[in-house]
């Protein structure tokens, strides 16, 4: 082929694929721009950090396990504003419905199924979403589950780094119970569902957007794990879960390392997701997570490390119209990183080099 021919054939292979990822974003939702986030940690003198490395958005730390004070409009209101001295957006505010083992959750009775205590503890959830929207705080994000994040032992990753590992073979699922007891999927769904329809009523006419954490990782379907069935882990339980309410303040803080977790083939099944949920207006910022491996034995990687292209991720999720925050998530170990600093500071480098490129595609 003549360098000449080569090249009008190259730019027009170009054009065709910058014209394909547009049709795809129209044929959904518009395209979004998306922003560089963190959660958890909203001291100053992170923030002052997180500023200086381009992180624009954060999601909060729980404020206080008690609902107390912290959680009224005024003390809201000055946390929103001390994040914002510093530049940042206070995007989203973490509910006292934490992703830990119910023996350490804030709020047990929710999970728990126990009223009058449930009651209560739900009432609280919906002065707090009330407060939210005072303290002008567009969205909250919480986890429903009982178990907690479940890990076997760490294996030896990148450069002697320690990376957060499941192996289902070295599990123990039949260890005894919760202080849940036995729950089974469709009462786990009754009690779900009893949330959803009490809190997201409130959240509609407050506008606040309610971003469920899935349940981290999925185990065998129709094998309970310590007593308890786990409906929140996959794709199939996350649909289910978005229809108990057609709500658009109803939705997912959508972690894209828990739900590769449970695929066979995450690498393209990833991509089939974010497009399901973000194609519906389902996702509300994302964990942006790699992983080796997949369903019942993997390894939490480096964000360049694992099997995902992390690239074609975000396309995928710009095209789906998100215009969210994405955020680093459960970083690797490495041996004297106090606190993990340097291992999300290559996280939030590598996500925003991938975010600039993406949000300036044509």
């Amino acid at each position: 082929m003549h360098r000449r021919t080569f090249l009008r054939v190259s730019a027009s292979a170009a054009a065709a694929a910058r014209a394909g990822r547009a049709e795809q974003g129209a044929a959904g939702r518009r395209r979004g721009k998306i922003k560089l986030g963190h959660k958890h940690d909203h001291s100053d003198a992170t923030l002052k950090v997180m500023a200086a490395f381009g992180v624009t958005h954060i999601c909060s730390a729980v404020v206080s396990r008690r609902y107390d004070e912290n959680w009224s409009a005024e003390s809201l209101t000055k946390l929103r504003e001390r994040v914002e001295s510093c530049g940042i957006k206070l995007e989203m505010l973490a509910l006292p419905l934490s992703s830990v083992a119910v023996e350490s959750a804030e709020n047990p009775n929710i999970l728990l199924g126990k009223s009058p205590g449930r009651d209560r503890e739900i009432d609280n959830i919906c002065q707090i979403i009330r407060n939210c929207a005072r303290a002008g705080i567009p969205s909250a994000k919480y986890a429903l589950t009982i178990l907690g994040v479940i890990r076997t032992e760490s294996v030896r990753g990148r450069g002697g780094a320690m990376y957060s590992a499941f192996d289902y073979r070295k599990a123990t699922p039949d260890a005894p119970p919760t202080a849940a007891g036995e729950v089974g999927a469709e009462e786990f769904w009754s009690r779900a569902a009893y949330f959803v329809k009490r809190v997201v009523p409130v959240a509609e006419e407050y506008k606040i957007r309610l971003a469920l954490h899935p349940q981290d990782p999925a185990v065998p379907p129709g094998k309970p794990f310590r007593g308890v069935e786990r409906v929140l882990a996959t794709v199939d339980g996350l649909k289910r879960f978005v229809e108990l309410s057609p709500s658009p303040y109803h939705g997912l803080l959508f972690c894209q390392g828990t739900l590769a977790e449970s695929m066979k083939n995450p690498a393209q099944e990833i991509l089939e997701a974010i497009r399901y949920f973000g194609g519906r207006g389902k996702i509300f910022g994302v964990e942006f997570r790699n992983i080796q491996g997949g369903f019942l034995n993997f390894q939490e990687t480096f964000p360049d490390d694992g099997d995902i292209n992390m690239l074609e991720a975000l396309r995928t999720y710009r095209d789906a119209g998100f215009d969210g925050m994405i955020l680093p998530d459960h970083v690797p170990r490495i041996e004297g990183d106090q606190g993990s600093r340097q291992a999300f500071a290559f996280a939030w480098g590598y996500m925003k080099s991938l975010m600039d490129l993406v949000n300036n595609e044509s």
